[in-house]
């Protein structure tokens, strides 16, 4: 009676081990970075000298009044967002149509494309407007669309080079949300 437990029990085990599939590979999961591509529109980004008085506020405390300060750089782009083939991939579940909810960005300063934090309580100061948009909806994959950016920003580096940082939010038809960070080089 030992034997024949022995027995179903070992038959058991390998009809399970046949049946069993191995561990998804970490490599052939696809995210959604890799099935969103943007670019942006010069790239690098061209920064000019701010005009046209855009200000910002530093704030100094202790009974000191704030300094109202002109931005030194300006620069205007576009990034262009189109979901490639990837997007169809089951473990991504995207459902399409897809509605852009929100762009934001952030502007940090680098060197040779690096990003370089400031130091000792300094602080990179931006300003931003989405200037326009094609759309807020993907239909289909390979159809893009573009939003306009104006960008003005002061760096403790008193540097033009900096990062754009865009993130873009996405909600597909079933609710879903997931979210694209690209960075943009400014050139120096």
């Amino acid at each position: 009676m030992l034997r024949h437990a022995r027995a179903v029990g070992i038959v058991v085990c390998a009809v399970m081990a046949v049946g069993c599939q191995k561990p998804t590979d970490p490599d052939d999961v696809v995210h959604y970075d890799e099935a969103i591509d943007v670019a942006s529109s010069p790239d690098p980004i061209v920064a000019d000298t701010a005009t046209g008085g855009r200000t910002y506020r530093v704030v100094r405390g202790n009974n000191q009044p704030d300094d109202i300060l002109p931005y030194d750089w300006h620069a205007i782009f576009s990034a262009t967002v189109v979901f490639n083939s990837k997007a169809n991939d089951n473990d991504l579940d995207i459902d399409f149509p897809v509605k852009l909810s929100a762009a934001t960005l952030a502007v940090k300063q680098a060197s040779a494309g690096i990003i370089t934090p400031p130091t000792g309580g300094d602080k990179e100061y931006y300003d931003f407007v989405t200037v326009g948009a094609s759309s807020n909806q993907v239909s289909a994959i390979n159809t893009p669309i573009t939003l306009s950016f104006e960008v003005w920003y002061d760096l403790p580096s008193l540097r033009r080079e900096a990062v754009i940082t865009v993130t873009f939010t996405f909600i597909d038809n079933d609710g879903g949300t997931f979210q694209r960070a690209v960075d943009f080089r400014v050139a120096p």
